[in-house]
């Protein structure tokens, strides 16, 4: 039983394609046409004007993480661990102590989200069964020059506002 073989004529074998030089050279005038048409007419270029234009920021779009509390301003995590546990990153960091005002078994005592390590795949958010954890605040520029003001504590997550209503959150299918 023999294979059936089909050649296939290659294409592009001319001698100005096989010097390659040559078609360096033309994508490079396309190229400087290009940026010599924006360098002399600089009307028709797109420029964000940032930060003196903010963005327009989705519901959907995952910002940074807060908290969510019940209407009497206490924490509506339960300590879990789900969060910590599906982050693949690994940059939650959660301790549970015992809860005194009587929603639940437990509460964090610690619950740290390191900003730097985290890749904002909204998994912690899927994952938290009480709905305590979102990524709706509408901060998009989180930067910083120093290390330990990217690591979120308990206390900062709690104060993030949010940036949408409820309603516009629920419209957005978060």
């Amino acid at each position: 039983m023999s294979a059936k073989v089909k050649i296939i004529e290659r294409k592009g074998v001319s001698y100005n394609e096989r010097l390659f030089l040559v078609e360096v050279f033309k994508g490079m005038r396309v190229t400087l046409g290009h940026f010599l048409r924006n360098f002399l007419d600089t009307s028709k270029l797109y420029v964000r004007h940032y930060p003196e234009v903010q963005p327009e920021i989705s519901p959907r779009w995952r910002g940074r993480h807060r908290l969510t509390t019940h209407e009497d301003g206490t924490a509506k995590c339960v300590a879990c661990f789900m969060c910590q546990t599906n982050c693949p990153s690994h940059c939650i960091m959660i301790e549970a102590g015992e809860r005194l005002d009587g929603r639940s078994e437990k509460m964090p005592i610690r619950f740290d989200i390191d900003l730097l390590e985290c890749i904002y795949c909204g998994y912690c958010v899927e994952a938290c069964p009480m709905d305590a954890i979102r990524m709706d605040t509408g901060i998009y520029s989180v930067t910083s020059s120093e290390r330990k003001t990217m690591l979120k504590t308990i206390d900062e997550l709690l104060a993030t506002p949010a940036g949408f209503t409820e309603e516009e959150y629920r419209k957005g299918g978060l």
